[in-house]
């Protein structure tokens, strides 16, 4: 290994420009080719000529999925075990630490144009920003919520950098007014622009804001989708099981998982409740369409310049659906969905987003850290090798680091600006993406605000807070985790609760800090 100083030679021509499009507080089951009923038609067309990822995950929460992304290291290692608030413990700085690089770090130091747009959140009150952890462009927020460059309300004050300096979001090189969406979108491709015009392969990290709350849209998006939902979420789910059973994403062998019951059975609403419900979903389904028609706009702009085919795109969602709100979500407003209104969609839909798995974002079971993987490569990607296009390999966020270096033909390195780097923790995805090569078998690891896993082979053993009882599950006979089999192996229950805190100790996602606020 060597540090960064050195420059990498590796002819451009060799290798991809590489994409990551990331999306904010989306369910697994919230895209056309993963069971939505929300139509997403480039991102089915993606998945239909690349590669589908059945079990891929995320750590189920913003900061740290972002850390981990960014790194290749499990969140707490690179200092972000929880937001970012500094909680004077070494996992839980609340910012990316010294002790890890960037993917922008790296592939920057072998010769790609490294750019991002959107939500950073890794610490930018920190001082750690996108300029000073490798990436050569950026327009970018501090973290996230800012759909419309005139929103109010408890976003509207959110800050907006272009390439190290805070502009305003009038300013008219972004062609105001703008959703955010096409901003994040269109200025990504400008970046494009700029590499192509160096000679550079490219580094892009797209990470749109949407669908997080405040969930907003243009209208006539919005209109498309009102009345969609007076279904309610009982029968859209069983119709989005129905779609996965079908496509392969999930086994019928798997018992759906059951409506909670603090969630109301749909049909015992009133008229007024129903409409009110509709209408929170039809404007996320509104968000969901903008990014795909965005993405459809980027795959566009790839093919017009001759990049398309020898660009990896990679798309994800960095937690699972968002429950935070509640049963009754919020909806807020004269004009719910526009620029000064304040919409979550709460409990009862991230069930229906999180279709067939249990909990939410935060948690640790599979409703919280199951996310869609589509990998876009038309140069290099090999169906025959999977099932149908499905990858059923366990996969994880920390994998994305080491095929940026595999297949960038760069250098991680063991230091970097005088600082001990933490090695990289994934494993390249590149067999999985070509079918050549082996990926091997290891466990994998979770942990946030007290919730935990562990999963090694097909089984998982997963935590509901600090003080909540170990569940033991066999994935491969019930990954909606109905049946746990704690009482049957208390042996192997044992067994995989020190091998996690051993890894916990390890990465320092314990000891835990007594507060999380200071």
């Amino acid at each position: 290994m060597i540090g960064l100083a050195i420059t990498q030679t590796a002819d451009a021509t060799d290798r991809p420009n590489i994409v990551i499009i990331i999306v904010d507080d989306m369910g697994v089951s919230d895209i056309g080719c993963y069971g939505s009923e929300i139509p997403t038609p480039n991102l089915d067309q993606m998945a239909a000529q690349g590669l589908k990822f059945s079990q891929f995950y995320n750590t189920g929460r913003c900061c740290p999925t972002r850390a981990t992304l960014l790194t290749g290291l499990y969140s707490h290692q690179s200092g972000i075990g929880w937001m970012t608030t500094d909680q004077k413990a070494p996992g839980y700085r609340g910012h990316l630490n010294d002790q890890c690089v960037t993917i922008a770090d790296v592939l920057g130091n072998a010769g790609y144009l490294t750019a991002m747009t959107g939500k950073w959140h890794v610490g930018f009150n920190h001082g750690v920003t996108p300029w000073n952890r490798g990436f050569d462009r950026s327009l970018n927020l501090p973290a996230g919520g800012l759909h419309f460059w005139d929103q109010t309300g408890s976003k509207g004050g959110t800050k907006m950098y272009f390439n190290g300096e805070e502009v305003p979001r009038d300013d008219p090189r972004f062609n105001p007014p703008w959703y955010g969406t096409d901003l994040w979108t269109d200025q990504g491709i400008r970046f494009i622009d700029e590499a192509i015009a160096a000679n550079k392969p490219f580094f892009l990290y797209l990470a749109h804001v949407a669908p997080h709350f405040p969930c907003m849209a243009p209208e006539e998006t919005i209109a498309k989708y009102r009345g969609r939902y007076m279904d309610g979420w009982d029968q859209l789910r069983r119709e989005r099981h129905r779609r996965q059973i079908e496509s392969g994403f999930v086994s019928a062998d798997w018992d759906l998982t059951p409506r909670p019951e603090p969630i109301p059975a749909w049909n015992s609403l009133s008229a007024e409740e129903r409409k009110r419900y509709d209408d929170m979903m039809a404007i996320y389904a509104a968000m969901l369409e903008e990014v795909d028609r965005n993405i459809g706009k980027l795959n566009a702009a790839l093919k017009e310049r001759g990049q398309l085919d020898n660009t990896l795109i990679l798309f994800l969602s960095d937690n699972g659906g968002n429950a935070e709100a509640g049963v009754s979500g919020r909806y807020e407003g004269d004009h719910p969905g526009d620029a000064h209104s304040n919409v979550f969609v709460g409990r009862c839909w991230a069930h229906l987003s999180n279709t067939p798995f249990r909990k939410y974002k935060h948690y640790n079971h599979e409703g919280g850290i199951a996310t869609p993987l589509i990998a876009q490569w038309p140069a290099a990607i090999d169906r025959d090798h999977t099932r149908n296009g499905w990858v059923d390999t366990p996969t994880h966020l920390i994998d994305l680091m080491a095929t940026c270096v595999d297949l960038g033909q760069a250098e991680y390195p063991d230091q970097h600006n005088g600082q001990t780097i933490h090695p990289m923790a994934g494993q390249s995805l590149r067999p999985l993406l070509t079918g050549q090569g082996d990926f091997d078998d290891r466990p994998l690891y979770w942990e946030h605000e007290g919730n935990a896993a562990i999963r090694v082979g097909s089984w998982k053993l997963v935590r509901q807070g600090m003080r909540g009882k170990w569940e033991l599950f066999d994935l491969a006979a019930d990954r909606t985790e109905q049946h746990d089999r704690s009482a049957e192996y208390p042996s192997k229950v044992e067994q995989m609760r020190k091998q996690w805190r051993t890894w916990a100790k390890s990465v320092n996602a314990i000891p835990k800090p007594t507060k999380k606020k200071t």
